[in-house]
């Protein structure tokens, strides 16, 4: 069974006197240990899709699996569960306490869990070390890199040991070199069997990532090795969205 199972997810908004599909008969499965991209740009659906993933919204129609649970039909309240036992969420604004440490920014989720204070500090630590910033944890954001403070984010991440880690535009507030170190990053933790979803506007981000799945007009286009799907989205969007140049 997959990790991630969508079958035939629609999610319509209705605004009153109209009705906007924002989903299409969606169908994709993602398994234990995969390094997916969902590429689209902005009105694709593509953060859509990330919310549902997320369990940050419901489908209108279909069925979503994850890990073997039918969510796509919970309340408000299993949803919230879900989110803190199943995943971990990457965001490209780091939504760290701005007057926490970074070890205390990574121990929150495990504060939500009730955890005691030793085996949360530990935890923390090791997720800390993980993403190279074992020297870093008492600096607080302000006194760190926005790489750091990405990286920061993606221990609090990882320190709940999430089924799925799902990252949304992860690079977007960061120059492209340490964009790049954050997507090696990613890489190294796929390499270490974590299963991540990276959610981006941006072909050349795709293209590093061993799948990739391209939303247009809410529906799935190509689904594909990331380098292939990643080159047939620039050929469609043209010499505006060139490796390198896109999202500056």
């Amino acid at each position: 069974m997959a990790l991630i199972e969508l079958e035939h997810i629609g999610k319509t908004y209705d605004l009153g006197m109209s009705q906007v599909p924002a989903l299409r008969d969606i169908n994709m499965a993602i398994e234990a240990g995969e390094f997916v991209a969902i590429v689209g740009q902005s009105g694709s659906g593509k953060s859509t899709m990330m919310n549902i993933l997320g369990c940050l919204d419901v489908p209108t129609a279909g069925r979503y699996s994850l890990a073997g649970r039918d969510v796509s039909q919970l309340d408000d309240d299993e949803l919230a569960d879900v989110r803190n036992m199943e995943i971990g969420f990457v965001f490209q604004s780091f939504q760290l306490l701005p007057r926490a440490s970074a070890l205390e920014n990574v121990e929150l989720p495990l504060i939500y869990r009730g955890l005691p204070v030793k085996e949360r500090r530990e935890r923390a630590m090791e997720a800390l070390t993980r993403v190279q910033l074992g020297d870093r944890v008492k600096h607080k954001p302000t006194e760190l890199s926005g790489g750091q403070r990405q990286r920061v984010a993606i221990a609090r991440a990882l320190v709940t040991e999430p089924s799925l880690l799902l990252a949304d535009e992860p690079t977007g507030n960061l120059d492209s070199r340490t964009g790049e170190e954050i997507i090696g990053l990613f890489l190294e933790l796929h390499g270490r069997g974590n299963t991540i979803v990276l959610v981006t506007h941006e072909p050349r981000l795709a293209a590093r990532c061993p799948r990739a799945v391209r939303v247009v007009d809410g529906m799935v286009i190509a689904d594909g090795p990331g380098t292939e799907v990643a080159m047939a989205n620039i050929a469609a969007m043209g010499a505006d969205a060139l490796p390198g140049e896109s999202g500056r």
